[in-house]
């Protein structure tokens, strides 16, 4: 397993995370736990969860009851600010401290690694969630925080903001990225870059539209996960993307590769990336996931991809 720093921070993380929304609702916590020995047996320390995962916080809940004494060990990420059960959600100070609470409680920790403004809040300044944010993590209860699913301008106002007040800023961004949606390379990127912000690309594999399973004019297959979401499917499997999807499978092809390994490594190729993040439900995706990583692409490799791409 490869190690990279979590943007400009001290924070080290796995290039292959593990994505923790299954847990808590998709896959009981039989399950839950043979992924979670996988990962570990496979040197994964970037555990990816949010409040929202599974059913009624599910994920967290899961996470504290089966990590025990391997809590230590790994980096435990977080999420708040999405609408949870129980109706609360934002980025205030009052919501900010009710939620790392409850979180920690489910995570039966005392701190969280890395914790994430999930979405971003129009009815609150960014400068009242920065500081509450820098409050949490001066008292021991957060390490690093990251934002998620905000645009370029909002990323440099908040990094702008965090300079001008003296306050830490986030050290990530979780936010999608693909082979398939490279929308993030037009502003977004740049910008962490600029401000040195690690970047955290969710769907590595589109939705498992690049896992190579789904065919051009042929049935979907039973219980895959597109299957089930005809309506981001059709946004998936436009004539276009069709057309990127077989010219990549050709790619991999002529190499002896998948397009699984295709759309890991090609991320872990991105110098903003600081690790790849990915659900599983069964310990072979872990192995397959971490294994996929590993491909290293020339930069004629790369130039390539771009011209089938970009």
């Amino acid at each position: 397993m490869q190690f990279r720093s979590l943007g400009r921070s001290g924070l080290r993380v796995s290039l292959v995370g593990l994505g923790c929304n299954n847990f808590g609702g998709r896959i009981d916590d039989a399950a839950a736990a043979k992924v979670i020995d996988a990962a570990i047996d496979h040197g994964i320390t970037l555990f990816d969860t949010a409040d929202i995962y599974g059913e009624k916080a599910g994920s967290e809940r899961a996470l504290g009851q089966l990590l025990g004494a391997r809590r230590k060990d790994i980096v435990l990420a977080s999420k708040f600010g999405m609408k949870m059960f129980h109706g609360g959600q934002g980025g205030s100070r009052r919501y900010i401290i009710s939620a790392v609470e409850e979180s920690l409680t489910r995570l039966k920790s005392d701190w969280i690694d890395l914790y994430q403004f999930h979405t971003p809040d129009p009815l609150t300044p960014i400068d009242e969630t920065l500081r509450a944010l820098e409050d949490i993590v001066t008292q021991g209860k957060v390490r690093y925080t990251g934002c998620s699913n905000m645009p370029a301008w909002q990323v440099a106002d908040a990094q702008w903001t965090a300079r001008d007040l003296g306050l830490s800023g986030f050290a990530s961004a979780q936010d999608e990225y693909s082979l398939l949606k490279r929308g993030a390379e037009k502003d977004l990127i740049p910008a962490l870059a600029h401000y040195g912000l690690g970047l955290l690309p969710y769907f590595p594999l589109a939705n498992g539209a690049l896992t190579g399973k789904y065919k051009r004019n042929a049935p979907m297959p039973e219980g895959a996960r597109l299957t089930k979401l005809p309506e981001r499917a059709g946004q998936i499997f436009s004539d276009a993307n069709w057309t990127k999807i077989e010219a990549l499978s050709d790619f991999c092809e002529a190499r002896g590769k998948t397009l699984v390994e295709l759309a890991f490594s090609w991320l872990a190729a991105q110098p903003v990336v600081s690790s790849v993040i990915a659900g599983a439900t069964k310990p072979a995706q872990i192995a397959a996931n971490v294994k996929a990583a590993d491909w290293a692409l020339t930069a004629e490799d790369l130039a390539e991809i771009d011209q089938i791409t970009a």
